[in-house]
């Protein structure tokens, strides 16, 4: 990974309005985000976190912290998850993770975090296809090592998340699934008094109050998110992540974003990875690009090549949905376990 600044094919800022705001606007944001971008160093998930102390500002005293990401299928933002749960974890205090979509205890992935009973690659063999990759491994592995070097203080799975298996889950009723998210960490919370570090989607996570998710082929979706339902409870205790991308493949193709998308501006400055506060200060052109409603990327379990534009989530800002982003401009795909299949993204 480089700190490099933004080269050719990075995407152009001109020619037309872009998220709903004017040429000058867009450039004035991407101006911005060359100054404020924090620059992350590495995809290494063992190596060290100095390059993310900069969220220690941007999550304070949180109860909650969301890590949503735009697709599950990137190996470059699923290490960078997995470096930020560490950084929350040894630097931060966090000791639960919410792991949306299945359910730890099911799988055994909780006692074997407690005593390491079992082989991690074995249990994770049992759980939903965008839990089974070598990222998600790599991060239980971890966990486990943190818990055998500190017996009394150690970090758990925060209990089933989203779990569509669940007995009270009904197929069919998103806005319920988005309720039934929220109580899932809400009652974690109340439970243990433990600080959390939930990573999903950014369809559940971003602070939607409603927020529009489309997949081509299928009617666009608007309710409450389940992150708009943690910041109406928790207020500023729950801090929303949105982790982004330009271009890349995860595992097909995936061409630059379209001109209106939040990504085009994101990835016309700064490093090609980089950690942005938007609550930062910022000129009064930026905040109106910050503010203004736009559309991002959002890889769902049906994603569709040759519409990729049809995949996105909109009805609300940037600023809206996130207190801060991470961004990678170009993105590979996760490592699969073996036998495993993916079919998830960002939702």
């Amino acid at each position: 990974m480089s700190g490099t600044t933004a080269g050719e094919g990075a995407g152009k800022v001109s020619g037309e309005e872009v998220g709903g705001v004017t040429d000058e606007v867009a450039a004035a944001a991407a101006a911005w985000i060359g100054r404020r971008a924090h620059p992350l160093t590495t995809f290494d998930p063992g190596a060290p976190t100095a390059d993310l102390r900069p969220l220690a500002g941007i999550v304070r005293d949180a109860r909650v912290v969301a890590l949503g990401t735009s697709t599950r299928q990137s190996h470059e933002l699923s290490v960078l998850s997995h470096r930020m749960v560490r950084f929350l974890v040894e630097e931060l205090g966090f000791r639960s993770l919410a792991l949306e979509g299945d359910d730890p205890v099911r799988l055994g992935l909780d006692a074997y975090l407690a005593t390491g009973a079992g082989d991690p690659r074995a249990i994770l063999a049992g759980a939903r296809s965008f839990w089974r990759t070598e990222e998600i491994l790599g991060l239980v592995r971890w966990m486990r090592a943190f818990n055998r070097l500190h017996p009394g203080d150690q970090v758990r799975f925060a209990g089933s998340v989203g779990d569509p298996r669940r007995p009270d889950f009904q197929p069919g009723d998103p806005a319920g699934l988005e309720s039934a998210l929220a109580e899932d960490v809400i009652r974690s919370y109340e439970r243990t008094g433990e600080r959390i570090v939930w990573w999903g989607g950014i369809a559940h996570t971003a602070d939607g109050r409603p927020r529009t998710v489309s997949s081509s082929g299928f009617a666009p979706v608007t309710h409450r998110s389940a992150g708009g339902r943690l910041r109406e409870h928790f207020g500023s205790g729950y801090v929303s992540l949105g982790q982004l991308f330009h271009h890349g493949t995860a595992p097909y193709p995936l061409p630059a974003p379209p001109a209106d998308f939040a990504e085009t501006v994101l990835g016309a400055a700064g490093p090609d990875v980089y950690l942005l506060d938007l609550r930062a200060d910022s000129p009064a052109p930026v905040r109106t690009w910050l503010d203004a409603w736009t559309r991002t990327r959002l890889l769902g379990p049906h994603y569709d090549p040759a519409d990729d534009a049809g995949h996105h989530l909109s009805g609300g800002s940037l600023a809206g949905w996130f207190d801060a982003v991470v961004f990678a401009r170009e993105v590979t795909p996760v490592r699969l376990l073996p036998d495993a299949e993916t079919g998830g993204g960002g939702r």
